[in-house]
């Protein structure tokens, strides 16, 4: 039976490993959280003109068990009831921290890094395209520790796929909400 002087201990001792590790952080020299997206990052297409580049993404403070990391950008008020996956990446290795802007993962980065299949159709960045008059939507860009080396998962991969496996091996993760409207 344990004593109050030994819940103590424990949850002291539990407190200090817990505040040890520092919770993971993304930022980015492209976009800024609670800002409006710049054009760099709108779609080039749905009658929309922008640069259709993905941002320049770091972050650091990564779990120790960290085997590969995942980057989404969600737009969850996108009018279809589902939202609209503008970016799904995967099996980004665990020694990769930054990806500079307009990265395009199978030719710039080794060891397997996909794209999925975005909303817009095909795989790579799709940047931000909401209906002309619809209030400024948010997106959502999240950047996953993984406890998987890899996703089962190839470039045809739909947002939802992209979602299931991400979740069930998710450690930790950060994100930047951007807005933009026109």
């Amino acid at each position: 039976m344990l004593n109050l002087k030994t819940c103590i201990s424990t949850l002291i001792v539990t407190a200090a490993c817990a505040s040890a590790h520092a919770e993971m952080q993304l930022d980015s020299k492209s976009i800024e959280n609670g800002a409006t997206l710049p054009n760099t990052q709108v779609f080039s297409g749905f009658g929309c003109e922008g640069g259709n580049k993905s941002p320049h993404l770091r972050w650091k403070n990564a779990p120790e068990k960290t085997k590969s990391f995942a980057i989404s950008v969600y737009d969850p008020d996108a009018p279809t009831g589902s939202g609209w996956w503008h970016w799904t990446a995967f099996n980004i290795p665990k020694t990769t921290s930054e990806l500079p802007e307009g990265v395009k993962l199978e030719s710039q980065i080794s060891n397997g890094a996909i794209e999925g299949r975005t909303d817009f159709g095909s795989s790579g960045f799709g940047g931000a395209c909401p209906p002309p008059g619809d209030k400024a939507h948010r997106y959502i860009f999240t950047v996953y520790a993984l406890d998987t080396a890899s996703l089962p998962l190839d470039s045809n991969a739909s947002g939802a796929m992209f979602g299931y496996f991400v979740n069930s091996h998710t450690i930790e993760k950060a994100s930047i909400t951007a807005f933009y409207g026109r």
